[in-house]
C-alpha cells in the first residue's frame, strides 16, 4: 500500500476530520439522545413500561458511545446480531494495521476518519436495535422531516418549473441540453442541504434555486456535464427500443432528494433514459441520508401537497414507481466502512447490478470520499486513477465540497482558491461534476 497516500484522519489536529470527531460527532450523539428523551411518552403510549425501559437502554448505550469517542477509547467489536455485524467485526479484526498504522486497537482520533465516522453511525443503529420494542425508531427522522417542510417554498418553485417544461419530447436538442444542465446544477446545489455537516441542525433550502444558477456557475470547480450530455444523447439516438438505465446513488433526504427526483423525472420525460434505479441506505445514516422510508415519505408528501404543480409531480413520481420506471434499491454495502474499490470483493452482487447501468450518478460528499478511498490525494491527481479501479459503468460524482479531499483540479487552481477562501474545501460553497467515461 506504500504507493497510496495516507487516509484522512483526526490525528491531524485542526483538520476538518479532527474537528468532526472532536465536535460534530459528539454533537450529533447528544442530539440523538435528546430525541430519544423527547419521545419517552410516545414509547410509553405504544409499548407501556417496556417502551420506557427500551428508551433508557438506548440512551445509556449512546451515552457510553459518546464517552468512548470523547476519551479516544479503543474501538470495540459490534455486539448486535444484524445482517452486517460479521462483516464489520471481520473488518475490525483483519485491518488493524491499516486502520491504526500499527497492531494496536483502532482508536477514534488515530484511525481513518471515514472508518470512525461510519462506525459511529453503525453504533447508533446498534443502540436502537438492541433496545426492543423501539428497534425501528429513526433518531434522525424528525430532523429530516423538518428540513423537508422548511424547504417547502423551494420545492413548490421547483415542481412548478418542471411541470411548466412539459412536454420535454417536443424540445429541440439545444433546449434539451440546456434543461438537463440546469436540472443537474439544481441537483448539485441541493447537495448543500446536509444535516451531518450542520450537526443535525436545520439546513433547509429557502432560496429560489433556479434563479440562482447563473450566479453559482463560478463556484463549479470542475464541470463535466458536457460529457454526460454526449453519453446520454448518444444512447438516446442509438436506442429507440433498448433500455437506457441511469442509476442514482442518493445522498440526503429532504430538498436534495426532491432535486434528484426532478432530475430523474426529466430524464424519463425527455427520453434520455428509460428507467432510473435509485440506491439508498438500509438504516438511518449520516443524519440525513435517504432510506427507503424517506424515499416513499417524500413522494407521498409531495403528492399530498395543496399546491397543484407539486401534487402533480408527486402523483407522476408515484406512478413511475408503480410502473417500474423508478426502482429503489438498498444494500448493506452502502453503510459499510469500505471504499468503493472494494465493492467487487465485498459486495459482488451490487457491483454486478451497477454494471447494468449506462450511467451512475454518485451524489454527495460521503459517496465522493468512498469513491476516492478518503485518502490525501494531491489536488491535481487524476479522478480516474483515484478511483483505484472502481468502474462498474460510466460514472459521475455530483457533490458540493465538505471535506479536505478533492482531485482532478488544474495546476494552481487549489492555491488560487486557498488565497481567496481558506475554507473552500469544507463549506459546501463549491461544487463539482466529475465524470469517468466509458473505458
Amino acid at each position: 500500500m506504500a504507493e497510496f497516500p495516507a487516509f484522512l484522519s483526526a490525528q491531524d489536529v485542526g483538520s476538518f476530520a479532527y474537528l468532526t470527531v472532536k465536535d460534530r460527532l459528539p454533537q450529533i450523539l447528544t442530539k440523538a439522545i435528546d430525541t430519544l428523551h423527547r419521545h419517552k411518552s410516545e414509547f410509553f403510549e405504544k409499548h407501556g413500561k417496556e417502551g420506557v425501559e427500551a428508551e433508557k437502554k438506548a440512551i445509556s448505550l449512546l451515552s457510553k458511545l459518546r464517552n468512548e469517542l470523547q476519551t479516544d477509547k479503543p474501538i470495540t467489536r459490534l455486539a448486535d446480531k444484524w445482517v452486517d455485524t460479521d462483516i464489520w467485526n471481520h473488518y475490525l479484526g483483519h485491518e488493524r494495521s491499516l486502520l491504526n498504522g500499527s497492531d494496536e486497537e483502532p482508536r477514534w482520533f488515530f484511525s481513518p476518519w471515514l472508518f470512525v465516522e461510519c462506525y459511529m453511525y453503525r453504533r447508533i443503529h446498534e443502540a436502537i436495535v438492541q433496545s426492543p420494542p423501539i428497534q425501528d425508531f429513526d433518531v434522525f427522522k424528525e430532523s429530516k422531516d423538518e428540513s423537508f417542510f422548511e424547504s417547502q417554498e423551494s420545492i413548490d418553485t421547483l415542481c412548478m418549473h418542471i411541470q411548466q417544461l412539459r412536454p420535454a419530447r417536443d424540445f429541440s436538442e439545444d433546449e434539451l441540453k440546456d434543461t438537463l444542465f440546469k436540472l443537474l446544477q439544481i441537483s448539485l446545489w441541493g447537495n448543500k442541504c446536509d444535516l451531518s455537516l450542520s450537526g443535525g441542525e436545520s439546513s433547509s433550502e429557502k432560496t429560489d434555486v433556479i434563479n440562482s444558477l447563473e450566479g453559482l456557475m463560478p463556484f463549479i470547480l470542475i464541470n463535466d456535464t458536457e460529457s454526460l450530455w454526449e453519453l446520454l444523447s448518444t444512447y438516446k439516438k442509438a436506442a429507440k427500443s433498448s433500455v437506457v438505465r441511469v442509476d442514482i446513488v442518493l445522498d440526503n433526504s429532504g430538498f436534495e432528494l426532491v432535486t434528484d427526483l426532478v432530475l430523474a423525472d426529466f430524464l424519463l420525460s425527455s427520453e434520455l433514459a428509460t428507467e432510473i434505479h435509485f440506491h439508498g441506505k438500509t438504516i438511518p445514516w449520516f443524519v440525513s441520508d435517504v432510506t427507503m422510508h424517506d424515499f416513499n415519505w417524500i413522494i407521498e408528501h409531495v403528492r399530498g401537497s395543496n399546491q397543484k404543480f407539486t401534487s402533480t409531480c408527486g402523483a407522476e413520481w408515484e406512478n413511475h414507481v408503480k410502473m417500474g420506471r423508478w426502482i429503489y434499491h438498498d444494500h448493506i454495502f452502502w453503510t459499510l466502512p469500505h471504499p468503493y474499490c472494494a465493492m467487487p470483493q465485498v459486495a459482488p452482487d451490487l457491483y454486478t447490478k451497477l454494471q447494468k447501468a449506462c450511467l451512475i450518478l454518485f451524489k454527495g460528499d460521503l459517496n465522493y470520499r468512498k469513491l476516492m478511498s478518503d485518502r490525501k490525494w494531491e489536488f491535481t491527481f487524476p479522478f480516474h486513477e483515484a478511483l483505484c479501479g472502481f468502474h462498474p459503468a460510466p460514472l459521475c460524482s455530483i457533490r458540493t465540497l465538505k471535506c479536505e479531499l478533492q482531485v482532478g483540479l488544474q495546476p494552481g487552481q487549489a492555491e488560487q482558491l486557498m488565497a481567496f477562501d481558506p475554507h473552500w474545501l469544507t463549506t459546501g460553497k463549491y461544487g463539482v461534476f466529475q465524470f469517468d467515461g466509458p473505458l
